[in-house]
């Protein structure tokens, strides 16, 4: 059933996006063409970075050695869930995808970016690090997948159509939630997580069909939520990282000079994109506040929910209590080790990391 499923999933992809059909086209030793599946069109990591990179960028810098063909993947006819997969056949040569969607098939890969795990981008930028050559390896051994660089969008955080002055407001209430473990963390917190594609967010919240949102602060500003939201919390749930790399047949094949330069320019794509979420984290807030340095002002000025002592301890115990735990019942017995080895045992003081307790240690709504 799996194999029909992905034969059937190959043709619809090479039909939908006829590029697809090689990862290289070249006369003779040079230009070499690659065509590549980028990330969530529509938002400022494709828009401002990604497409310009490898549209334009990578020609200059390269001398016309190499040049790129880039199509976002969510405007090419591709689910999300399936971008592990379609990268392991060779369908997509170079292939980005979101590890929130692509944890359905492998839970592991979420590890960096549970929700609760990273309350600021040095958390976030060092709980990659950790983890980084272990994803490195999973996806050579599973997927035949070359790493070749993790991007991260700005901090997803929670906006509401009505007031609030901590987390623990939010019991029972309706919270848009993009993957399943922010709808464990916020179920553990006593609200009700219901599941919206971004798109569609804005219209959730004006038609009343969830009370909340947790999305990224500059994209959700973008979006227009700032026109049906009063109140927005500071700290981030979690950030939305996402994997770029190419299928190892592929990637083997290029010449030795080619994959240098493909690495050592991703490299700075990679860097630039992380400096532009730290940036854009504050920006949407400061936005979301009216502030002068937001060229897009809203109508309404919304609220900032700071994050208090209280809000910091709550995040501690649903990462504890919920996420960890729930995300190991997923995963199984090789994340859980991973989870001691790679925190537990990175932060032997016991100043950033969690012990996880089993589901019957929960404390009880």
């Amino acid at each position: 059933m799996r194999i029909r499923r992905f034969a059937s999933l190959l043709a619809a992809a090479i039909t939908s996006f006829g590029v697809l059909h090689g990862a290289v086209r070249a006369a003779g030793p040079e230009p070499i063409e690659l065509r590549i599946v980028g990330g969530l069109a529509g938002v400022k990591q494709y828009v401002a970075l990604e497409e310009p990179f490898w549209s334009r960028e990578i020609g200059q810098l390269t001398g016309g050695r190499i040049t790129a063909i880039v199509h976002p993947f969510d405007r090419s006819g591709l689910r999300g869930q399936d971008m592990l997969q379609l990268m392991r056949l060779g369908v997509l040569p170079f292939g980005t995808a979101l590890v929130s969607m692509a944890a359905a098939d492998e839970p592991l890969l979420s590890i960096a970016d549970l929700p609760g795990l990273n309350p600021d981008f040095a958390a976030l930028q060092r709980n990659v690090a950790l983890v980084r050559p272990r994803m490195e390896a999973l996806l050579r051994e599973r997927y035949n997948i070359e790493l070749l660089a993790i991007y991260t969008y700005p901090a997803q955080v929670v906006f509401c159509a009505k007031p609030f002055a901590s987390l623990q407001d939010l019991w029972g209430r309706r919270v848009r939630v993009s993957a399943v473990a922010q709808a464990e963390m916020f179920a553990g917190l006593g609200a009700i997580p219901i599941v919206v594609p971004f798109a569609e967010v804005t219209r959730a919240i004006s038609t009343g069909v969830v009370d909340c949102a947790v999305t990224g602060t500059l994209s959700g500003f973008e979006s227009g939520l700032a026109g049906v939201t009063s109140h927005i919390h500071a700290m981030p749930v979690s950030w939305g990282i996402s994997i770029f790399g190419a299928n190892t047949t592929t990637w083997d094949a290029l010449p030795d000079d080619v994959r240098a330069l493909i690495r050592g320019h991703v490299a700075d794509l990679e860097r630039r994109i992380w400096d532009a979420a730290q940036r854009d984290t504050t920006l949407g807030l400061e936005c979301a506040a009216a502030k002068p340095v937001c060229e897009r002002a809203p109508a309404q000025r919304l609220t900032i929910v700071p994050t208090s002592p209280q809000d910091e301890a709550q995040r501690q115990q649903l990462l504890e209590k919920f996420v960890v735990p729930s995300w190991i019942d997923r995963c199984g017995p090789e994340c859980e080790r991973l989870w001691q080895e790679t925190f537990v045992g990175a932060y032997a003081d016991g100043s950033a990391w969690v012990h996880a307790t089993s589901a019957s240690d929960q404390p009880k709504q």
